[in-house]
């Protein structure tokens, strides 16, 4: 049988923010609770009390979180090198019978120039190319043949090293997402390996974007 309580977990297990707003102390029970009424109504069928429902909220018990763990703390910690790079373009490709050939093709036009920033995605149905800008002329040559879906410039590149074990860590793109889409920045694209994680921004986000992942690392050592 649903109560008031189990309401409130079901709500703050699927909207995160809410939970990391309470962990902090910086949201108003009072004005939680007038909000999360009507829902909590609705799922019990009757009329509940905003008293009630800041009961449940105040003695809600959020289950040990990725980011208190000490896992979490020292993988945090640990991050390596944080490498910006600017002046890359978009590219995205309809995926087709010959599109690994015309890869190929500026594979080996750019193979000699170890500086060159590429990332190669492929999908089910579309494949995505990121490179600098200085590249796009052997881009559009390479690939005459195929569907452009899309092309996106003005774009730069943040990567970062990440510890070896990182993979056994739940949680850890969560931290990143979430404080990005706490300071309002959105994602163009995400590319990942498995010690190496670059996320793509426009250019005039790239600053703001850097402070947070570097100050993710800040507050663990701090």
């Amino acid at each position: 049988m649903k109560t008031i309580a189990s309401c409130v977990e079901e709500i703050i297990l699927t909207q995160p923010f809410i939970e990391e707003g309470l962990s902090k102390n910086i949201i108003n029970y009072s004005a939680l609770a007038e909000h999360l009424q009507p829902v909590i109504e609705k799922r019990l069928h009757k009329s509940v009390k905003t008293g009630a429902i800041m009961m449940a909220l105040r003695r809600y018990n959020p289950p040990i979180h990725a980011s208190n763990s000490m896992k979490m703390q020292r993988i945090l910690k640990n991050l390596g090198d944080i490498t910006v790079r600017s002046n890359l373009i978009d590219f995205t490709y309809q995926n087709s019978t010959t599109l690994i050939r015309s890869h190929a093709k500026i594979l080996d036009l750019i193979s000699t120039d170890r500086s060159i920033f590429y990332a190669f995605t492929r999908g089910i149905l579309e494949s995505n190319i990121i490179i600098s800008s200085s590249e796009k002329e052997k881009v559009i040559a390479s690939f005459t043949n195929e569907t452009q879906l899309d092309l996106q410039e003005n774009l730069s590149a943040i990567s970062i090293n990440l510890p070896h074990d990182n993979s056994t860590v739940p949680g850890l793109y969560y931290q990143l997402f979430k404080r990005l889409a706490w300071e309002g920045i959105a994602l163009h694209e995400v590319v990942s390996t498995t010690n190496e994680f670059t996320i793509l921004v426009k250019d005039y986000l790239v600053d703001r974007a850097f402070s947070v992942i570097k100050g993710l690392k800040s507050e663990v050592t701090s």
